[in-house]
């Protein structure tokens, strides 16, 4: 990587915020009876610095990727899923296309590299850096190359959302095997051992989810001496779509756009991006908490409050967009109640 992820994030402003704090006040109810409604406007005007705070202009993105790993028999489905969801986003078909069509959100999936080539699809950008990631078991996930290359074009898109006006921004993902290769990331960051944080991802049995983390601890074994920062230890285990969440995250903060973060797989590309550079984590929102055996650590390693508890476990960013109209509430809620004194109620007194 390249200093870029290391410029400067814009900060919440504080004039903004105690305004915005000033305005919750006034509002024709009891101070705090609309609970995280109120801190989440709060947090949005200070971020955009406007007393209006509104992320009526929402984007998902869906990162998929295709893993190496997955040869070592770490998944209960077929590597060939990772295409077949792909098309499935394409044409409607998948949780995450459902509810974008439900908001009314643009969406679009980036095809970063798949085992199986895919024909032109709506809505899909085609950007392969490979056929998938390596098997970090045995080589390096990606190459320096590759690396620098997704990083480019995830900061290009950043710059590209900007440029349209986006003020919020979903990332999903999909790529078969992607929980084992999150997990190795988390444990390798964190200095972790994977049976803390394996989980049985798209539902393994007790013997394979004892196999992924054999798997795991060997490949931590392998590239232990790699690990010398956040950057490496994203190339040396990472899928292409962990990566470019990361990437995404901090590109959009360092563009000033709010990112809305999905389930585990995205909460460790966000716990990368803020390791990198913590300023970015002020422009995160979190979604909610995963039914995912690790989600709930990084969380906590993070300081962070989801906004639901569902026991989703599905990824493509479908906690995210579950999430965005609660969102989109706090902020109509702020700008559109009355005050007391626009209304006439009477406030509480002494």
């Amino acid at each position: 990587m390249t200093d870029w992820q290391h410029q400067t994030i814009p900060t919440p402003d504080r004039d903004y915020l105690q305004r915005a704090e000033q305005r919750q006040l006034q509002l024709t109810k009891p101070p705090g009876s609309l609970g995280k409604l109120e801190s989440l406007a709060v947090h949005i005007s200070a971020l955009q610095k406007t007393i209006a705070p509104d992320i009526s202009q929402s984007r998902i993105m869906i990162f998929a990727a295709d893993h190496g790993i997955a040869q070592e028999g770490v998944s209960a489905f077929p590597q060939s899923v990772t295409a077949q969801m792909v098309r499935n986003f394409s044409a409607g078909g998948a949780a995450i296309s459902v509810l974008a069509r439900q908001h009314n959100l643009p969406f679009q999936i980036v095809n970063l590299g798949l085992v199986t080539e895919l024909e032109p699809l709506p809505n899909v950008i085609n950007y392969p850096l490979g056929p998938g990631s390596e098997n970090f078991l045995h080589q390096d996930a990606m190459s320096p190359g590759q690396f620098e290359q997704l990083c480019e074009f995830v900061r290009q898109k950043a710059e590209q959302f900007k440029q349209e006006g986006v003020q919020l921004f979903i990332a999903g993902e999909m790529g078969i095997a992607n929980t084992t290769t999150a997990t190795a990331l988390l444990c390798a960051l964190e200095n972790l051992p994977p049976e803390q944080v394996a989980g049985r991802g798209t539902g393994l049995d007790d013997a394979g989810l004892k196999h992924k983390v054999s798997v795991i601890a060997r490949a931590l074994d392998r590239h232990q001496q790699q690990f010398n920062s956040a950057e490496e230890i994203l190339r040396v285990l990472g899928g292409f779509e962990i990566a470019a969440l990361c990437v995404s995250y901090l590109a959009c903060a360092q563009q000033g756009i709010i990112s809305l973060v999905d389930g585990f797989i995205c909460t460790i590309a966000a716990l990368f991006a803020i390791r990198i550079n913590p300023a970015c984590q002020d422009w995160m929102i979190f979604s909610h908490l995963s039914d995912e055996a690790g989600h709930k650590k990084v969380l906590d390693l993070l300081d962070a409050q989801p906004l639901l508890d569902l026991n989703l476990r599905l990824g493509e960013g479908s906690g995210a967009a579950l999430a965005w109209p609660l969102i989109h509430s706090a902020c109509l809620l702020h700008n559109q109640m009355a005050t007391f004194e626009s209304a006439s109620v009477s406030n509480k007194s002494g």
